[in-house]
């Protein structure tokens, strides 16, 4: 698919690789010319192959487990700590983990093969590796759209976190019942850490008033002013992240050894100290108690789709960009269902932590386990903080946690940040290897999300962060994914991408054949299918109802401006597909033909050196149009050939 100027449909040169065969010029991929085709000739001597054009190195993963325990650590953040039991509260306890539990197995690990099944053979990011099918380049610029909302609003968790974390160093801890500025929230008991249930407890004000200063705000309309404290905390996490993004996936790799496996430790202690508390076992029993009814609100499903998407973070291109640093044979399937099962049960396994330490709460306040804490993200800063604040030595564990959230906030956000940069670097390869541009360019994209996260941090920000993050991972996220399984699934070929599987694991066991099976079906057939019952399901009946943060319903500009944000993503699929037709030549048919087929230097860019690149030509196989050009000399040599057979 090129151009009047030689190049293809992302503007590189297309380049076509020659290598010499029985005194022919053969394309790499291994196809040859019959002698049937227009072949031009020359009289002049014969030139030698053209050889590759000159690319710029790209970067790999130091070790095997490197990539492994970067996935863990970007998978398993923030959202399995506050928002899986979050939505689990919200969505009436243990029923939610049956669509969730669906949504896992139907769409989350064969879309999570997939995308770094893609990112892994393609060698590229999300923009980039389309080269496989232009038509759907949209989709690389839809997840851009994606991982640019979720890294806005994400980081203002972080800021939170900080927030919390700087908190901590005082005691008695400022949300405790110890502090003074409590002993009239509290009740009389010796303990000292009992509260009427008529009163908002000591977290929920730190909370609501010392922290988001929501109290001042009236909604949407009304931002307020910055909170210079929460600025500063957002401003040092994009430091974070800006010094981390300089450093490369070399050294990150090295930090997620501690990251991955810390916050484990944490959760068991919490675990443990919460089993240890009264009415802690209602609080286990409602998390895992369904509520069969639930089934049938169309908000459930939604959230158990978009928790599946946030968390193992699929569509957003963090998991492409990190798999395309991948070497050629690494064992996607093997990382597939470690990540993925490790990641989910980990969500699982954090909601003991949490409805252990609700429990407990409802028996201090006499109330039910569905009324102890307010709905939001303000659960995890809410429950979690009351626990902290009931264990022995309370200063040093709310530390610890705290650091715990803030190093998982900053793993999460780096992989969403790295399908940005990549993408942008595989677009103009130069910032790679010019530290100052590359230096410039991400200082300024660090400072344009800090500029744009001030909102976030106003009187009003909770009401922006909550309409973002309803949005953000909703529709056009999973419109984006669906996209994604129709277009490898039909357009560049399921056999053909399972045999491209089968090619990086290169040597296969019946098992892993027996796997492809399965995960063939879930492309072709499953996923799409539930992607699409969902999607109807969500558009009659969902926003039907109404948008709320605690007792602020959200008013229909609002709710229309939420819709405006999760569209833009989803459009960038038509828009880029008409561009890509546009480009092409012919008929209409011919032209969409030509923008579903793979580009000339999409095969190029899977091999990762030169010794691999002389073990993949096949000659027998024609993956893309050649060229030959026959000389005098070949002609000479067959007149030879014949004379000599005679």
């Amino acid at each position: 698919m090129q151009d009047a100027t030689g190049k293809d449909s992302f503007g590189i040169p297309a380049v076509q690789n020659f290598e010499h065969k029985n005194g022919h010029a053969v394309t790499q991929n291994g196809g040859a010319h019959t002698p049937g085709l227009q072949t031009p000739v020359d009289s002049r001597p014969p030139s030698p192959a053209p050889s590759l054009a000159p690319t710029i190195p790209r970067e790999q993963w130091g070790g095997k487990y490197e990539f492994l325990l970067s996935c863990i650590g970007y998978c398993v953040g923030l959202a399995n700590v506050w928002r899986f039991p979050y939505l689990c509260y919200r969505n009436g306890g243990g029923v939610f983990l049956i669509p969730y539990f669906i949504m896992l197995f139907v769409c989350g690990v064969p879309l999570f093969l997939m995308e770094l099944s893609l990112g892994q053979y393609g060698a590229a990011g999300p923009i980039t590796v389309w080269k496989c099918c232009p038509l759907l380049k949209g989709i690389g610029i839809g997840m851009l759209c994606v991982s640019t909302l979720v890294c806005l609003y994400y980081n203002v968790i972080i800021a939170w976190t900080f927030y919390y974390l700087g908190s901590s160093f005082q005691s008695p801890l400022p949300w405790s019942c110890d502090a003074v500025a409590n002993a009239a929230l509290c009740g009389n008991d010796t303990e000292g850490n009992n509260y009427t249930s008529k009163r908002l407890s000591p977290t929920e004000i730190f909370w609501n008033e010392h922290v988001l200063g929501v109290v001042h705000s009236e909604g949407l309309h009304d931002p307020g002013p910055v909170r210079w404290q929460l600025a500063l905390c957002l401003l040092a996490a994009w430091v974070i992240i800006f010094l981390c993004m300089l450093k490369g996936i070399r050294s990150s790799g090295k930090v997620v050894y501690v990251t991955a496996t810390f916050p484990y430790f944490v959760l068991i202690v919490l675990i443990i100290r919460g089993a240890t508390l009264e009415g802690s076992l209602q609080g286990v029993a409602f998390y895992l108690t369904p509520d069969w009814d639930r089934l049938g609100n169309a908000q459930v499903w939604n959230d158990a789709a978009s928790q599946i998407f946030y968390s193992l973070g699929i569509g957003v291109g963090g998991l492409l960009s990190m798999a395309s640093y991948n070497k050629f044979d690494n064992n996607v399937i093997r990382d597939t269902i470690v990540i993925t099962i490790g990641n989910c049960g980990t969500s699982f396994f954090s909601g003991f932590a949490i409805f252990s330490i609700l429990g407990h709460m409802a028996w201090r306040k006499g109330v039910p386990v569905g009324e102890v804490a307010d709905t939001g993200p303000g659960l995890a800063f809410v429950a979690y903080p009351e626990a902290l604040a009931l264990l022995p030595g309370s200063v040093f564990w709310s530390i610890l946690f705290f650091l715990m959230l803030f190093m998982l906030g900053v793993d999460t956000l780096f992989g969403n940040m790295e399908g940005i940069t990549t993408a942008v670097m595989d677009e103009f390869p130069q910032l790679r290897h010019n530290t100052l541009h590359k230096t410039i360019f991400l200082g300024a994209l660090c400072f344009s999300f800090y500029l744009m996260g001030l909102l976030l941090v106003t009187n009003g920000g909770i009401y922006w962060f909550t309409l973002i993050d309803s949005f953000s991972t909703s529709f056009g996220l999973i419109i984006i994914a669906l996209f994604m399984c129709l277009g490898i699934s039909f357009f560049y070929g399921v056999n053909q991408f399972c045999q491209d599987i089968i090619d990086m694991i290169r040597h296969c066991p019946p098992w892993c054949t027996k796997v492809l099976l399965y995960f063939k079906a879930c492309w072709v057939f499953f996923t799409p299918f539930l992607l699409l019952f969902i999607l109807t399901y969500i558009f009659i009946e969902m926003y039907n109802t109404s948008l709320h943060y605690g007792s602020y319903v959200y008013p229909l500009w609002g709710k229309a401006l939420g819709v405006c944000m999760a569209a833009t993503c989803c459009l960038q699929i038509p828009i880029w597909g008409i561009v890509a037709i546009c480009k092409e030549t012919g008929t209409l048919k011919d032209r969409f033909q030509k923008s579903i087929r793979p580009l000339n230097s999409w095969r190029v860019n899977n091999l990762n050196s030169s010794e691999r690149m002389e073990e993949r030509v096949e000659p027998e196989r024609v993956e893309a149009p050649f060229t030959v050009t026959l000389t005098d000399m070949d002609f000479t040599a067959m007149t030879w050939e014949m004379g000599s057979n005679a």
